[in-house]
């Protein structure tokens, strides 16, 4: 599953309700993900890790009202 985000822009949620966002998921093995931001390279154990997610944008909403 991780493969298909390797060197994807993605948010890592830990498991105490952390998380680490603005990074790209570099690369990864059984025991560590490398998590790689702007300023800073993350070596992430698997085991402290709840989810990995896109950073997708939000939806814009519509505008209500009469113009």
């Amino acid at each position: 599953m991780l493969a298909k985000l390797k060197g994807q822009k993605v948010l890592v949620h830990f498991i105490d309700g952390t998380l680490a966002d603005g990074g790209i998921l570099e690369d990864f093995d059984d025991k560590y993900i490398k998590y790689t931001t702007e300023y800073q390279e993350l070596y992430i154990p698997i085991t402290s890790v709840r989810e990995i997610k896109f950073n997708l944008k939000e939806r814009e909403r519509p505008k209500v009202g009469f113009g």
